[in-house]
């Protein structure tokens, strides 16, 4: 009789371990339905398209223009005679970029005087090379006419 006993017992096991073995799939699936519920499968008209993932945020524009300026003010208040192949670095405390004037050349323009130079540009958007000019107008101040990343 004992030996029934033990048969039963382990035979009861089995059951039982399958039981919670489906059980726990069952559990699994009912919880992964819920995950999986927003995914658009059936083609829905729910869903919300103006979410994107992935996507990178544009550099602000007052970023890009404080940057410019303070270049600018590099540029301009170099002395071009002595510039020739010495570097001249900037930084801009506001946007916590930096970089290295690489050249500077001055030209006259219809009687205006042009400076047109090539810089880095470090900043938390990355490393990246920039072309300029700046021309010193009839009122003595300085105008950025372009500054923009190298193409």
């Amino acid at each position: 009789m004992p030996l029934q006993d033990i048969a039963k017992w382990i035979e009861d096991t089995k059951v039982l371990s399958r039981l919670t073995g489906i059980a726990a799939v069952c559990l699994t699936a009912t919880t992964l339905s819920g995950c999986l519920g927003g995914l658009d499968f059936a083609g829905s008209t729910d869903v919300d398209r103006t979410v994107a993932t992935s996507s990178v945020p544009s550099v602000r524009n007052d970023e890009d223009n404080s940057d410019a300026i303070t270049v600018r003010n590099a540029v301009s208040s170099a002395d071009v005679t002595r510039v020739d192949g010495n570097p001249i670095p900037w930084a801009n405390s506001t946007s916590g970029s930096a970089g290295v004037i690489s050249s500077i050349s001055e030209e006259q323009v219809n009687g205006t005087t042009c400076r047109r130079f090539t810089t880095t540009r470090h900043s938390y958007q990355g490393i990246a090379k920039f072309d300029g000019n700046t021309c010193l107008m009839g009122n003595g101040e300085w105008y950025l006419t372009s500054f923009g990343p190298r193409s």
